[in-house]
């Protein structure tokens, strides 16, 4: 009886050591290893309730507060999440714009069918001066997509002349006689979008050549502010995309190349943003996990041709993608946000930390009322979604630098399938205070996590939590604080350099410790 009562003793230690999961921190900096705030970049098209209803009412608007027709609560609530760029018009309709249609006196200007989104008639009110003021009073760069499949190079070369150059031309004349006396100093520029698809359906290497003769006239001409070109990159696992663009163009023509990766159950068949069961929501984070190895093997290509990684990977389109709301149009990509996609916003953020050697921006798609939207809007009313709580706490990472952190996860498994429940990252910013992220996948059990510090001893640990009793769990027009931010308490600090965590299921934390 006493053996028996030893084995099962050592059994059930054997177990709470298997059960904790165990991470070692460096806490010692590399400067050569910082986070780009640019990471943390979102993504506006014109696309369903995006811009009209979303970012934009009007100027005649008696009834919402705006400035210039620009919501007022919309930029402040953009303002706390310290949006660091915004790309736009798209996507693809950036491929069927032509700016010289959004700019000039509203009345005048033509109208177009908005051919990819829902068939709707684009009346252009909302054009390069009402995007370009609207970042300024945002606080944020633009990032503008130019059109490459249906526009020709001297459309693109005039746009740039238009919103950059601040000497004596056509172009700058034009923005004069428009309102705007001095440039806006747009450094952000996506060559085409989605070549492979929707921007042409074109072989990467028609595109690279596109590429480079569109690329030669996105110039600054007086070297006073070098451009950031973007060219048009992968789809998810096309590796091949990412071979031939780094072998073909000259580095001299390019700053950046995209990548585009959705968490989808299946193109198919999306699934619902709400009501999804287990093997759904399972399905789901593994197609969000997929993100770190596309990083790893998209870079290793990179590396082949830049080793000393001056081009950027620009994840500029990611997040969940399901069914549309039930009673919506089908082509404006309206769905709830829940705590998967909180989720989903966590571990690829880490995901992006990790490699945030090579990866220097990143589009969350989108903002407003379309696919993992941080803001939802209906009328007069706006609420906050899960993900844009978790990208606001976890924006104490931008610029900050990354301290290498390694955790031993325990396994989240759904039937005969397994992923790691607990993902992290960590970083110390200019005021020497350093930030561990923390987020469990596992949607119904607890994980307790053990980080062993190494090159620091912190004096205390404080922290922020979001979770929800399920991860369906959202926030709606009638409960819009449902999920919110709140105070974690369950971090104990010992000798200053071991940390014990617990994490309730289907939560994100992020901790603050200083020295």
């Amino acid at each position: 009886m006493k053996q028996k009562l030893l084995t099962f003793l050592f059994l059930l230690g054997s177990f709470a050591a298997f059960s904790q999961n165990t991470g070692e921190l460096t806490a010692k900096t590399d400067p050569n290893r910082v986070i780009s705030r640019h990471i943390y970049g979102h993504f506006a098209e014109h696309l369903g309730r995006s811009i009209y209803d979303g970012f934009y009412v009007g100027e005649d608007n008696t009834k919402i507060p705006n400035t210039a027709g620009v919501r007022n609560d919309v930029v402040d609530a953009l303002k706390k999440l310290k949006i660091p760029n915004l790309r736009w018009p798209g996507g693809c309709f950036a491929d069927t714009y032509h700016w010289k249609d959004g700019i000039g006196p509203k009345a005048q200007r033509p109208t177009i069918v908005n051919t990819w989104w829902g068939g709707v008639t684009e009346n252009n009110s909302f054009g390069t001066h009402d995007f370009l003021n609207m970042c300024e009073l945002l606080g944020t760069e633009p990032y503008l997509a130019g059109n490459m499949a249906t526009g020709l190079v001297q459309e693109l070369s005039d746009w740039v002349q238009y919103v950059n150059f601040a000497g004596e031309s056509p172009m700058s004349k034009l923005r004069k006689a428009n309102g705007r006396e001095k440039p806006w100093n747009v450094k952000y520029w996506g060559i085409g979008n989605e070549a492979w698809g929707c921007g042409g359906n074109m072989t990467p290497e028609y595109y690279a050549n596109e590429y480079r003769k569109y690329a030669t006239f996105v110039t600054d001409w007086d070297n006073s502010s070098k451009l950031f070109r973007i060219a048009s990159g992968a789809n998810s696992a096309d590796y091949n995309w990412t071979e031939v663009l780094m072998k073909n163009i000259p580095k001299n023509l390019i700053e950046g190349v995209a990548l585009h990766h959705y968490s989808v159950i299946d193109w198919a068949k999306k699934g619902p943003a709400t009501g999804f069961d287990e093997q759904q929501y399972f399905t789901t984070m593994k197609r969000a996990l997929f993100m770190d190895e596309l990083i790893t093997k998209h870079s290793a290509i990179m590396d082949k041709y830049d080793k000393n990684k001056r081009v950027a990977l620009v994840v500029d389109e990611w997040g969940g993608w399901y069914e549309v709301e039930p009673g919506t149009n089908p082509g404006f990509l309206y769905q709830q946000n829940t705590m998967r996609d909180a989720m989903i916003a966590g571990a690829t953020l880490n995901i992006f930390h990790k490699h945030s050697d090579r990866v220097k921006m990143a589009n969350l798609a989108q903002t407003i009322n379309v696919l993992q939207a941080v803001i939802l809007t209906e009328g007069e009313k706006m609420l906050l979604t899960p993900t844009y709580h978790v990208m606001e706490m976890y924006n104490v990472h931008q610029d900050a630098f990354l301290l290498p952190l390694e955790i031993k996860s325990n396994n989240y498994t759904v039937g005969n399938e397994s992923l790691p429940a607990v993902s992290a990252s960590a970083s110390k910013d200019k005021q020497g205070v350093t930030h561990i992220s923390l987020v469990n996948i596992d949607s119904k059990k607890d994980q307790e996590v053990s980080i062993n510090i190494n090159g620091a001893k912190y004096k205390g640990v404080t922290g922020r939590i979001l979770a929800s009793k399920n991860i369906n769990d959202h926030n709606t027009f009638a409960k819009p604080d449902l999920i919110k931010p709140a105070n974690f308490k369950d971090a104990k600090l010992k000798g200053g350099n071991s940390l014990n965590v617990k994490l309730p299921p289907a939560s994100v934390v992020v901790l603050e410790l200083k020295e």
